[in-house]
């Protein structure tokens, strides 16, 4: 059986949550979205991007009747290109929105989603928000984080001192809206019965050490008090950005 959960709560600083996220227990898909842009433009990014993600993966559901505006990826399974292309249809949404009215401009969202189908997942991810994996307490981070401070530590740990205090750790080099194509990170995995996931967006993983967020996951509860503990934990630091997670266990779990 799977289970999954979302809360999401827009901090103790910010007026307006700029997150967005999806349960669709039914389908198997679970999104988190952390927009950005001026005025309102974050929420109206995010919100599109976790609508088209969606719409897509319930439309290609039977695979019968289903057109690949961006091709087959033929070392990808069916799953993995549905939400590959869910996330292409999603950036291709969000950057025509963006030329749409002047406030909309350079808007974009980061973005991660899970689709899970008995035995196998999929998993996407563009952006600096993230999806971990829990399992006996042990967390592991599963995707690559879209940004400038990645790419400078990807070969050298040490190459940024003190990463908190750089000016530039919070650039991105890759967003849903910002161009016309994107390129999206894709990974498929084998599901696992003593699991725990965790989709989460900059706001959670940004206040909270991968020590807090592993011993909080580990808790002998179900999903919809693991998100909320999460939240909660982060709400009780300063809290400067929008916070949400989402999180999934598959049988044998609470």
């Amino acid at each position: 059986m799977l289970t999954g959960h979302g809360v999401s709560h827009t901090g103790n600083v910010r007026k307006m949550n700029e997150d967005a996220f999806q349960v669709d227990l039914d389908l198997g898909l679970f999104i988190v979205a952390d927009g950005m842009g001026g005025h309102n433009a974050g929420e109206v990014a995010s919100g599109l991007t976790v609508e088209a993600v969606h719409a897509f993966m319930v439309r290609s559901r039977s695979g019968e009747d289903v057109t690949w505006p961006y091709g087959v990826d033929r070392q990808l399974s069916f799953d993995a290109n549905r939400l590959r292309t869910a996330f292409k249809l999603a950036n291709r949404r969000v950057f025509r929105a963006a030329e749409t009215r002047d406030e909309y401009t350079g808007m974009g969202t980061t973005a991660v989603a899970v689709h899970v189908d008995d035995e196998t997942m999929v998993l996407a991810a563009v952006g600096d928000s993230r999806i971990y994996s829990c399992v006996d307490g042990k967390l592991e981070q599963l995707t690559t984080d879209d940004s400038w401070v990645q790419s400078i530590t990807k070969d050298d740990p040490n190459a940024i001192a003190d990463v908190a205090k750089h000016p530039m750790r919070h650039v991105l080099t890759k967003v849903i809206g910002a161009r016309d194509e994107v390129d999206v990170e894709i990974i498929e995995r084998r599901t696992r019965v003593d699991e725990t996931l965790l989709l989460c967006s900059d706001g959670l993983h940004g206040e909270l050490s991968d020590v807090e967020i592993a011993i909080t996951l580990d808790g002998d509860t179900g999903t919809p008090q693991l998100a909320e503990r999460l939240v909660e934990a982060v709400l009780a630091r300063p809290a400067r950005d929008n916070v949400t997670a989402v999180v999934i266990r598959s049988a044998g779990h609470p």
